[in-house]
Order: C-alpha cells, then structure tokens, then sequence
C-alpha cells in the first residue's frame, strides 16, 4: 500500500513547483456541473488564460483511473467538459473517487486537499460555499467551510453564492480562526455580486501586506486558510438585492415543492438565472475570469515576496529577547 498521495502533476506544474513559479489551482466542479458545454469548456480555458495573464501557472485539478490529475491540458478538459454523469467528488469522497478509479470532478474542498498536498500554495474559486438557509433545521454547512479551517493556504475567490446565508458564512469563517480579507474592497461580495451588504472583517490594498500578512498567519501556527475576496468586475456584476429577491422566491418555491439537500443550490441557481433573464449565467462566467487574473496576479507577488524575504531571512532573529 502507498503511503503517498496518487497525485499526476502536468510537466508545467510539476516545473513552476520546482522553480519556485507560482501557481495557482483550480476546480473541475463548475466544468462538470456549472454550466452546459461548449460553455463549459470555454469556461476554463479562459479561466486558465486569466490565471496566466496574472503571471502565475494554471492547475486545474480532477481525479481520472485512480489518479489526482494537477494540471489538465485542453484536451483533458474537453474530456470532463463533455463526459456524461462525473461524480461531484468533496474532500469526503476522495479515497473512495481514487480507489473505484472512475473520473471525478473537484469541488472547492477537495481541490483545497489536493493543492495542499501537492504543495500549492494558492487556490482560486469564484464562489466559495458557506452555511446553507435554514441551517437550525439542516445543519447543512459547506465541507468548504470545514476545509479552509483545517488547509493552510490563500483562497482567492469573490466572496461565497449569494444563495447561501451570508452573516451566518462569515461568522462560522471567525469562529474557525479563518481570516478573511477582501483585496481592494471595504465589502464582502456575495459572488457575480460587488457587495453582499456586509462589511468585510478587513480590507488590504497591498498585494505585498497581503502576502506577508498570510505568511505571517501561518508561522504563528495556524493551519488554516487565508481567505482574499475581490469583487466582480462594475459591467459584469448583478445588483444584491435583485438576486437577493430572486432567491427569497426560490427558497419558497424549493420548501413548497420539497427540493432538500444538494438538490437546492442548483435549483436556486437556476431560479435566479430565469428571474434575471440569463444575466445571471452572463455574471457567472464574467466572473470566473475575473477572479482567477487576480488570483494570478496575488500568486505572483506572494511567490516574488516569498523569495526576497528568504534571501534576506536571518534565523537566529526570529525571537528576540527585551
């Protein structure tokens, strides 16, 4: 039995990690089960494009004949663009996603583990998953919530779906010691949403703070994640309280016909999508693009800030005595 991760890394990926480039990892959910093909596959290409146009090396990551694929080439994603019925697989379900040796399609979650363990230290999602409506009753809670607080990594991302319950999100992310940054932004977006409404609990301008703020976080200790938001570009964004109406109608609409589960986020997607009259699918892409050139751009400067500090590191400074 191996007692190493099954993980393929792409010669590129393999490469930028051995010479320090930065990179940055992506998921293969909203490939699988975002949006319909050929959308999908022009999705991620452009998302990776945007990565590059950031300065950093794309890792698009999904599971395929019992092995962690990091770095799928375009003709890889053309493959889980169009195959029928790949499983969603969470950080749960990798051991049995790897062992049954069928394909898989990454979620925010386990995207994290695999990043992680490939020692990737940057992770960009567009819209993170939080703490679903009606959580007193469900106790449904994103495992994305549950990863950042246990994965010591950035997650750059425009903030979590507007369908979930946003000041609950962000109080579960405090209460796990998870930071949560919005990058040139005093509020927190609630993704193809500029603002949720919500104040972010802080606001950094400098790409360098924030990468030292981050690096900081971890050598105190934490194991946890750094989460940065960046909202979504003015043209591409929807108003909230417009999506936030169409939610409320969704979520009734969901409890008078008995849609549970996993079931609902899908359902309330596309009943914003209707009500919005398919701006809101517009939004999605627009924003997946825009969100992986900043993540690109934040990956960079970390890498660059990364490598000066450790040419001038001197160890026997770290502690000092009054």
């Amino acid at each position: 039995m191996s007692s190493s991760p099954p993980i393929t890394l792409s010669p590129e990926v393999a490469a930028a990690l051995h010479d320090g480039t930065p990179v940055v990892a992506l998921e293969t959910n909203v490939i699988t089960h975002g949006l319909e093909y050929p959308r999908n596959a022009e999705a991620a290409t452009k998302v990776q494009a945007a990565v590059r146009l950031g300065g950093a090396v794309p890792a698009t990551i999904g599971i395929d004949a019992g092995r962690i694929l990091i770095g799928l080439d375009k003709d890889q994603i053309e493959r889980f663009a169009t195959s029928p019925s790949i499983p969603k697989v969470s950080s749960r379900d990798m051991g049995h996603a790897v062992a049954a040796g069928g394909m898989g399609a990454t979620t925010v979650a386990s995207s994290v583990v695999a990043a992680h363990a490939a020692g990737i230290k940057h992770f960009c999602s567009a819209g993170i998953g939080g703490v679903h409506h009606g959580v007193q009753n469900t106790l449904d809670i994103s495992s994305d919530l549950i990863q950042f607080a246990r994965t010591p990594l950035m997650v750059v991302c425009a903030g979590a779906k507007n369908i979930l319950n946003l000041p609950l999100t962000l109080e579960f992310l405090e209460t796990q010691c998870v930071p949560v940054v919005s990058y040139r932004s005093d509020d927190f977006p609630a993704f193809y949403c500029r603002s949720s409404g919500l104040r972010s609990p802080r606001r950094i301008d400098d790409p360098v703070l924030l990468a030292e703020m981050a690096e900081q976080h971890w050598s105190l200790g934490s194991s946890t994640a750094v989460v940065v938001t960046t909202p979504p570009r003015e043209e591409d964004s929807i108003d909230f309280n417009e999506a936030q109406s169409a939610v409320e109608d969704a979520l009734r609409e969901a409890s008078r016909t008995g849609i549970t589960g996993k079931d609902v986020t899908k359902f309330l997607m596309r009943c914003v999508d209707r009500a919005t009259d398919g701006r809101s699918s517009t939004a999605n892409m627009a924003v997946l693009v825009s969100t992986a050139e900043v993540a690109g751009q934040l990956a960079t400067v970390h890498a660059m800030h990364v490598a000066e500090s450790a040419s001038t590191h001197d160890p026997h400074r770290e502690i000092t005595h009054a």
